[in-house]
């Protein structure tokens, strides 16, 4: 009787984990569109040498 129970119990851990991973995403991210860069460029040879 313990045996099935665990036996259920792990199939259905491993069953649910699987559909949550291949099941499609819900993530609710606002539209925001593409933001413009608004800092500095790095410039590798312009700065202080330590």
């Amino acid at each position: 009787m313990i045996v099935n129970r665990t036996l259920k119990d792990i199939i259905q851990y491993v069953t649910e984990a699987f559909a949550r991973i291949f099941s499609p995403n819900n993530d609710e991210y606002p539209a925001i569109g593409l933001q413009p860069f608004e800092g500095e460029i790095h410039l590798p040879h312009s700065g202080t040498d330590w």
